[in-house]
């Protein structure tokens, strides 16, 4: 029997951050882990791989179509998948042995095996006991399924089986048009797929400010990917090596088919707690299957907390993260904190889409008076040279005092200009402060100052 301060179950973002922090801050910290290796979902079969096979795909589509308008001749290239593969699972090894090292680095005790509670305080992993005053549970998420659509991670995938597929397919077709089904399905699309994207609702990623979403919607068009929405998948059924696909729209019950090689289902996930024992020792859960917790991350058990995607808000790596900083801060009697309103998202299509704040909907809803700038990067001379104009940035501010109470951009690098905008909302800086902050110049980011000015006396290049 081993004595420890805090317990982390999972070794996924929110985990293995938790478990480092905690260890920073000297708590005897064990993390538990089920799986072979450490990283949890994002590292290994969702945020990076996914990553890697976006970045080899736009440098596909940009040798045979871009390359040429540079003055770069090269000749047709062709895709060698499993190499492209061998790439991603490098990537992910390499990231994986990076956890390993923090860990040893840490002095962070890591347990293989499936862990359950057995009391407050009181974890089984196989056959061995562990005691802590503080158990975390950070297990993350995992792909939800439809009634109708078996996943067998073969032709009917989920996430895991889309990114190791074992040939590029000739026809996909993808249910659900949130951030996992278009940055899956633009992968494949660059790399020749046909990719027909079915969605239950009148528009794409649902939450997404709307002015966003249509102009997301019509690049994507233009990239090649097609778009039924208004519709749900009834079934599909097998014929030879293809699927047949039932669809109907939701205004008009009759069938529609569509064949295809592959099915995706990215129609979102939940908290994954399976052989846990919560219900055994009376922990609370809502109607959606998340762990109820406090302002502080705990539980309704004392010295039981949770973090990451088991609880309620966006399935975010860095909300996560966030969590589980913050946590550890508590745990070692500091002041830790979320704040829940500045955590950006980010669609890694090409381009980027990202979001922080309120939307114009959110603020409509709210009767709240407020001003909007937005700036097209087709007045951005780095994107212009870049061959990448596609998009904008927008900056929603308060009416009356000008502060930032949202961001929206859609463009060359978007994830990463979207935190210029977080830190501004983090500091309660105004739309001005950030017009007056010098930009370096040539930079995508001037859009973000362009569409700042826009909020108050207008953009200087448009």
């Amino acid at each position: 029997m081993q004595d420890y301060d805090v317990i982390i179950i999972g070794s996924g973002p929110g985990g293995y951050v938790c478990a480092i922090k905690c260890a920073q801050l000297g708590l005897k910290t064990a993390c538990i882990e089920g799986e072979d290796t450490l990283g949890g979902t994002c590292l290994n079969i969702g945020c990076i791989p996914s990553k890697a096979l976006l970045h080899a795909s736009e440098l596909f589509e940009e040798t045979n179509h871009n390359f040429s308008k540079l003055g770069i001749e090269t000749g047709k290239t062709t895709v060698n998948w499993n190499k492209m593969l061998g790439y991603k699972a490098d990537i992910v090894n390499q990231n994986t042995k990076g956890i390993e090292f923090l860990f040893k680095k840490n002095k962070i005790d890591l347990i293989k095996g499936w862990a359950a509670i057995k009391a407050p305080g009181v974890i089984q992993v196989n056959s061995k006991t562990l005691n802590s005053k503080s158990i975390i549970i950070a297990t993350g998420s995992k792909p939800a399924q439809l009634k109708d659509l078996k996943v067998d991670e073969k032709t009917i995938v989920s996430s895991t089986g889309a990114l190791s597929l074992k040939k590029i397919p000739k026809a996909m077709t993808v249910v659900g048009a949130g951030v996992i089904g278009l940055e899956l399905g633009s992968v494949y699309s660059r790399l020749g797929t046909e990719v027909t994207v079915i969605e239950y609702l009148e528009e794409i990623t649902p939450g997404l400010d709307k002015e966003t979403a249509k102009m997301f919607r019509r690049i994507l068009i233009k990239q090649g990917i097609k778009f039924i929405l208004g519709a749900a998948v009834q079934n599909a059924k097998k014929s030879g090596n293809k699927h047949i696909v039932n669809y109907s729209f939701n205004n008009n019950k009759k069938i529609e088919k569509i064949n295809t090689d592959i099915i995706l289902v990215a129609t979102g996930r939940k908290p994954f707690t399976d052989g846990l024992n919560l219900k055994k020792i009376g922990i609370e859960l809502n109607e959606q299957g998340q762990i109820v917790t406090d302002k502080n991350l705990k539980t309704n058990i004392d010295g039981i907390y949770a973090i990451g995607d088991v609880i309620n808000g966006p399935m975010l790596a860095h909300k996560a993260e966030d969590e589980g900083i913050a946590l550890a801060e508590m745990l070692a009697g500091q002041a830790g904190n979320v704040n829940y309103g500045i955590i950006p998202s980010v669609i890694y299509t090409s381009p980027e889409v990202a979001s922080v704040g309120k939307t114009e909907e959110q603020l409509q809803k709210e009767n709240k008076s407020y001003k909007v700038g937005k700036f097209s990067f087709m007045g951005n001379g780095r994107a212009k040279a870049s061959l990448a104009a596609d998009g904008f940035a927008k900056i929603l501010s308060d009416k009356n005092t000008d502060r930032i109470l949202g961001g929206h951009i859609i463009g060359p690098s978007a994830g990463d200009l979207i935190h210029e905008i977080c830190v501004a909302m983090e500091f309660g800086a105004s739309a001005e402060d950030l017009a007056r902050t010098c930009h370096a110049h040539p930079t995508f980011s001037e859009a973000v100052r362009e569409a700042a000015l826009a909020c108050g006396d207008g953009a200087i290049h448009s």
